[in-house]
């Protein structure tokens, strides 16, 4: 069978990462990552942890009333002449959707802005956000939030 030897060798024009770009913009799969933070914070601190992350450029905040302990176990209180027991000690819960670029920035930002430096000061988790949708718009991912 002597005949020529297929010597074609493709020649790509895009690099590899335009051609993921192209194919995750196909599948609707955000390239920006997101997380959650949930902020366990004192009461009192919340006007002043709200106001700091709005000068970062954080808008959206989901603010709970919360109740719980850690460390501190509760604590001993006075009614009335009788003292009880109070094991759950109120707290506030934030909730902030953001892109990856902002987790330190927020996370730095509501520990200097929360801390009293005494215990019951809090605790600030990130959790990875798989997707968000904004209802009004449908918008997705990094978009959405």
């Amino acid at each position: 069978m002597g005949g020529r030897k297929n010597t074609f060798t493709p020649q790509l024009d895009i690099t590899f990462h335009q051609a993921q770009d192209r194919l995750l913009s196909r599948v609707h799969i955000r390239r920006h990552a997101m997380k959650l933070i949930e902020a366990i914070i004192k009461p009192f601190k919340l006007d002043e942890v709200k106001d700091a992350l709005n000068e970062i450029g954080i808008e959206g905040i989901t603010v709970s009333e919360v109740k719980g302990f850690g460390r501190q176990k509760g604590h001993t209180e006075l009614y009335r002449g009788a003292e009880y027991v109070v094991d759950f000690i109120p707290k506030v819960k934030l909730e902030i959707a953001v892109v990856d670029e902002l987790v330190a920035k927020a996370v730095e930002t509501i520990e200097s802005t929360a801390k009293t430096g005494r215990i019951g000061d809090g605790k600030i988790f990130i959790l990875s956000l798989d997707e968000a949708v904004r209802i009004r718009t449908g918008e997705k991912g990094d978009e959405a939030i």
